[in-house]
Order: structure tokens, then C-alpha cells, then sequence
């Protein structure tokens, strides 16, 4: 049997401590969310106003129900910023009930996030410390699209540096979670979840970028399958990627977010002339070298001149040699018979799509 794998003691040590601040992050989400339960019953709305409840202003006028005070208009003057706009909807959002059981619960829950927001501190301090052995590895990871500095230290925390412990990136996969199967040993799938929930999170901020291949890839998988297998079809991508970025020692190299669109370019032309043709135009295709020196509007203007001759003059529409686009849906044209500018039969000149824009 094969032994399982066993990092160095400087990855398992900075390991323990990446997991412990994910732990300490679970529980200072519960013990908000416990907050906002309370508030809720004492029929507080902060919530409803605020965009953040623990904020500088939710967290003033939590401490002032805590004191004990009820003056709505008066907890509403503790606004900051562009939340000070809102007082009315705040003062409304204030006239609540709490019993002096909820005030006191409400107290030792705050004491509690607060708490745990300076152990979160203290372990990311300690944790940038020890990574800074690895601060070569955790660059060239941090060159992927929506992997910031935590989310590589988490990675290189789970996985290390030396990818030679893997067979190749379908087992790194397979390990992390990120593959799709239907093995399962009681009821559960072995899986790291740090690595999967670290690489999701990635996955999810990449396909939010502009103009990269990963928010290209994330966007034709959300096509076919839906966002949510689209993240982690994204997420297994990217593992991918660390694996080749980690063995090769190399940066991420951005392909671009016309990648597909070069790679399979005729595809992607008849595509668009079939969606022009079903629009009711005939297209030509010329292909045109980039002229940085060329003026685009001078181009426009003498187009629309054209165009502008061609409507005003309904005689010489008879002799442009075109054809007719297909018959669509709706009554025929009539603006010849009423004597109008025609803004039908402009579509129709070769090379007017420009005119059009």
C-alpha cells in the first residue's frame, strides 16, 4: 500500500495554523450571525439600513442597546459617513424592545467577536512570519487571477511546495476534492476540504476579473452546466494551474480573454455571420490588416454621407446591386409610398453594419 502523504514540519506546522484561523473564522461567523438572531427578536433592523451590521456605526449603536439606551433619534445620530443620509430609516430601523436578558446577550456575544477578531490577528501575524520562507512560491501562485496572499499561503500550507509527492495534477485533483466521482467511505467523499473551499473561493473572485482566460473559461461553462458546477469546473482548472506553476517554477503566463475566440476563429465567424443572416442582412467578409494610421471617423463620416445620399435620394436605391435579405415577420416596408426617409433599406447596403453603430 501506498503511504499517505506527510508534509515536512514546516508545512505541517504552518498547516496547524491556517486551519486553526479558518476554525476561528467559522466561529466568529456563527457568533454574528447570532447577533443579527438577537437583534432580529428585539425587533432591531440595522441589518435593513446597513450594508455592513458590524461596521463602525452598527458596532456604536450595538454597544449604545447595550448601555441601555432607547432613543432611537439619538442612536441614529451615531452614523457615519453615507449612512448618515438614511437617518430616518434608521430611527425606524431602532424603535425596538430588548428585555435586559437580550442586552446582556447581546454583550457577551459582542465581547465574544471581538475576541475572536484579535485571535484572528494574532494567527495571521504569526502565520505572514512563517510563510515568509516560501515568499518565492507564494509570488508565482499569487500570479494567478483571484488568488490573493492568503488564499496561496492556505494553498502552499496544504500542499507545499514540492509537487513531485503527486503522481501528476490528476491526483493533486482527486486529493483536493476538485474531480468529479462517486466514490464514497461512509457517506462522504475523502477530500481536503481546506484546499477545495480555498480554491472555490479563487474561483470565484477569478471569474469575476476582466479580460483573463479564467473569467472566459468560468463564462462558457456557465453556458452548458450553470454557475455553480461553473466554479468548480474552474476551481479543478486552477488547481491545475498551481500544480504547473509550483513543479516548473515558473509565473502564470495570461493567454487572454479572447483565447477561445483565437483558437477556434472560424467557428466563432460563422457563428456571427449565421446571427447577422437571421437578423436580415446579407454579409461579406474582407479581411483587413490593423492601420494604426487610418481615421476612423473621416471613414464614418463619408459612410454616413453615403448612407444620407441613399435615403434622401430613393432612385438611386434602385441600382445598388445587392440582394434582397429574407422575408421577415411584420408588414413590408412603406416609407417610400409616404414619402419618408427610408431607415429600412440602409441595412442593406454591403459593408453599412458600421453606419449603423
Amino acid at each position: 500500500m501506498k503511504g499517505s502523504l506527510v508534509p515536512p514540519p514546516d508545512i505541517r506546522e504552518l498547516r496547524d495554523l491556517t486551519r486553526q484561523r479558518v476554525n476561528l473564522l467559522e466561529d466568529l461567523n456563527r457568533a454574528k450571525n447570532r447577533i443579527e438572531q438577537l437583534c432580529q427578536t428585539g425587533n432591531i433592523k440595522i441589518s435593513a439600513v446597513a450594508s455592513d451590521l458590524f461596521g463602525l456605526s452598527g458596532r456604536t449603536m450595538l454597544r449604545a442597546i447595550v448601555e441601555g439606551k432607547r432613543d432611537p433619534g439619538w442612536m441614529a445620530d451615531y452614523a457615519r459617513g453615507a449612512l448618515r443620509g438614511k437617518r430616518r430609516e434608521l430611527e425606524l430601523a431602532l424603535e425596538g424592545s430588548f428585555t435586559e436578558n437580550q442586552r446582556w446577550l447581546l454583550s457577551k456575544e459582542l465581547n465574544q467577536v471581538e475576541w475572536l477578531e484579535i485571535q484572528v490577528q494574532v494567527l495571521e501575524q504569526e502565520i505572514a512570519r512563517r510563510v515568509a520562507r516560501f515568499e518565492e512560491p507564494i509570488r508565482r501562485v499569487m500570479t494567478i487571477p483571484g488568488i490573493d496572499f492568503k488564499t496561496a499561503w492556505m494553498i502552499v500550507a496544504e500542499i507545499g511546495v514540492d509537487m513531485s509527492v503527486f503522481e501528476d495534477v490528476k491526483h493533486l485533483a482527486s486529493w483536493a476534492g476538485l474531480c468529479p466521482g462517486n466514490r464514497e467511505s461512509g457517506g462522504k467523499r475523502k477530500a481536503n476540504r481546506y484546499v477545495k473551499r480555498a480554491l472555490c473561493q479563487a474561483a470565484w473572485a477569478a471569474a469575476h476579473t476582466k479580460d483573463t482566460y479564467l473569467s472566459a473559461f468560468y463564462r462558457r461553462m456557465q453556458v452548458r452546466k450553470g454557475p455553480q458546477k461553473a466554479v468548480m469546473a474552474l476551481a479543478h482548472h486552477m488547481i491545475a494551474i498551481v500544480y504547473s506553476v509550483l513543479r516548473r517554477e515558473e509565473e502564470y503566463v495570461e493567454m487572454g480573454a479572447d483565447f477561445y475566440d483565437r483558437q477556434n476563429k472560424p467557428k466563432v465567424v460563422s457563428r456571427m455571420v449565421s446571427r447577422l443572416m437571421k437578423l436580415g442582412y446579407q454579409v461579406s467578409l474582407t479581411a483587413v490588416a490593423p492601420e494604426p494610421n487610418v481615421e476612423p471617423v473621416a471613414e464614418s463620416a463619408a459612410t454616413a454621407e453615403s448612407a444620407s445620399e441613399l435615403c434622401t435620394n430613393p432612385s438611386a436605391q434602385e441600382h445598388i446591386p445587392i440582394l434582397t435579405p429574407r422575408r421577415g415577420r411584420g408588414r413590408p416596408c412603406k416609407c417610400l409610398e409616404r414619402g419618408i426617409i427610408c431607415k429600412h433599406r440602409i441595412g442593406l447596403l454591403a459593408n453599412s453594419l458600421e453606419s449603423q453603430v
